[in-house]
């Protein structure tokens, strides 16, 4: 099956912007993909989640599961291609640095109440599902190598099990813990952690994602008797879907397809028929499930193939050495 590369690259500007660096790998100072990135910081849907996240941490978190959260905002912007020196982005940037907690992982304001084990007020806290993807974000922002950073991950890295990442949060939350038992792994903590770690050689090759990657792959291998945390992979988790926010087919292979000891496992190539069995005739692929927060984008509709959902898998491919072409 062959990618639309025209279909893509007449598609909104952060799909042709995407498509010439990751798909073509052009050059970042091309012309085209300097006019791609122009209009894509020009588009007011992008400008308006800048304008937004200025007002940094945002309402408190009671659902981390939410599209409306400001971190997962973050995230989707830094995979758009949004930089620290785009407009707007430096004093959101400081913003999310000037709240690190004691052990090192960056704060939110969390509200968890009280029948889920929580104060019921407002709280300056982490969990490991918020924690590192923030790092995520400030990595792909150029903060990587700031100590506060590296602080950050070498804690939440640490806190890695045999069997992955549990359920960890801050002292401040108190009693709260996800709704499962307290020694399962929590999968959304442990793509959270890996995505955080798969941004550099060493944290690729690190003893904790080595464990991540298994317990994401055992989950998958055993999906039919284990649901940690009520973390499910069956009909829903396979539906496509975007932005990359929770735990679904689409996220969990955009970020195993990033190690090279997953993209060997015969699981990984397991999941990977499941993405491909969605491809369309002309190679494009259609969301199966929505974030309304995002209905105007052209990935908020499930009637028509949406080329940002396009591109994602087409990433996966290409990062799998699929046998798939690339024409023009």
């Amino acid at each position: 099956m062959n990618l639309p590369v025209d279909w893509l690259l007449s598609g909104p500007a952060y799909v042709q912007y995407r498509t010439r660096l990751d798909l073509l790998g052009e050059c970042e100072n091309s012309p085209a993909v300097r006019s791609a990135r122009q209009d894509m910081l020009a588009d007011s849907r992008v400008q308006d989640i800048i304008q937004e996240l200025a007002g940094w941490p945002g309402p408190p978190i009671n659902s981390h599961k939410s599209a409306n959260q400001f971190f997962h905002k973050l995230n989707f912007l830094v995979d758009l291609g949004v930089t620290a020196e785009d407009a707007g982005m430096a004093e959101i940037v400081e913003k999310v640095m000037a709240t690190p907690s004691n052990t090192g992982p960056f704060a939110l304001r969390m509200n968890i109440s009280t029948s889920h084990g929580g104060s019921g007020e407002d709280a300056w806290a982490w969990a490991l599902c918020d924690a590192p993807l923030i790092l995520y974000a400030l990595t792909q922002l150029g903060m990587g190598a700031h100590p506060r950073v590296q602080k950050a991950l070498a804690f939440l890295s640490s806190l890695v099990r045999e069997n992955g990442w549990g359920c960890e949060v801050s002292p401040e939350l108190e009693n709260f813990r996800g709704p499962g038992r307290k020694l399962d792994p929590c999968p959304f903590g442990n793509l959270a952690m890996l995505k955080a770690l798969s941004l550099t050689r060493t944290g690729q090759e690190s003893a904790s994602a080595a464990k991540g990657v298994e317990t994401i792959l055992n989950l998958w291998e055993h999906r039919q008797e284990r649901h940690p945390y009520l973390f499910y992979m069956g009909t829903d988790f396979c539906k496509l879907k975007a932005p990359l926010i929770w735990y679904d087919l689409l996220h969990v292979l955009d970020v195993l397809s990033r190690y090279p000891a997953a993209r060997r496992d015969a699981r990984f190539n397991d999941l990977l028929a499941v993405l491909q069995s969605q491809q369309d005739q002309n190679g494009g692929f259609t969301a199966g499930s929505i974030y309304t927060a995002y209905q105007h984008w052209d990935f908020g509709q499930k009637k028509a193939p949406s080329p940002w959902i396009t591109f994602l898998a087409w990433r996966i491919f290409q990062r799998t050495g699929e046998n798939q072409s690339i024409l023009p």
